[in-house]
């Protein structure tokens, strides 16, 4: 059965508070990221400040009544934020950079799917309906370096690579949407397949 993609603009997403912790367990403990129990409850925490942020948008993929994948983004504000992050986006793209072509986008900030949904599309439809209505389709998002397989995925799904680290290393990659204005002036000019491929955060 296909999972229903709902969009939330506000707090009605809490109500699945328990579905979405369990989700992004899933997806996070285990390899590449490695998270623990720990960081899927600070997810938790941190969404119901997240609610509130300018611009949130999330979307929830339900199939036959439980919760198998969500997203969940906002407008990145001015100044540039220096949390979490951030100060890697921006060393990567330099000040100018990073407040011209991200501030006032739609930063996606988590992306999550159960492993038994994985190679169904449903990943890319929950990106999709999170950034379809991005402000002149400027969407970015974050990634480690150290994922082969996001990075791949956002590659396949038209989005480009901005900044590039050291494939062996553990640096963030800026993505730009398929349709951000700043594509074409991104490093190497959008193109991505002379790096070697070596999560929204």
């Amino acid at each position: 059965m296909t999972a229903d993609i709902r969009v939330h603009r506000d707090d009605g997403i809490l109500t699945h508070t328990e579905s979405l912790r369990s989700v992004y367990a899933d997806a996070f403990c285990a390899p590449p990221w490695h998270e623990d129990e720990a960081r899927a409850a600070g997810f938790v925490s941190r969404l119901s400040a997240d609610v509130r942020r300018a611009g949130f948008t999330a979307a929830t993929a339900v199939r036959d009544g439980e919760v198998v994948g969500f997203a969940t983004a906002w407008t990145t504000p001015a100044p540039f934020p220096t949390d979490r992050c951030h100060p890697q986006a921006a060393a990567g793209l330099g000040d100018d950079r990073a407040a011209d072509w991200l501030c006032g986008g739609r930063e996606v900030d988590e992306l999550a799917v159960r492993p038994t949904a994985h190679g169904t599309g449903l990943a890319g439809r929950l990106l999709d309906a999170v950034t379809a209505d991005a402000p002149e389709g400027r969407a970015w998002l974050l990634t480690s370096v150290r994922n082969g397989r996001a990075m791949a995925f956002y590659r396949r799904h038209g989005w480009a690579q901005a900044t590039h680290p050291s494939p062996g290393g553990k640096g963030i990659v800026v993505f730009l949407g398929p349709h951000h204005p700043a594509r074409s002036l991104s490093v190497f000019n959008g193109t991505t397949d002379r790096v070697t491929p070596v999560r929204s955060r």
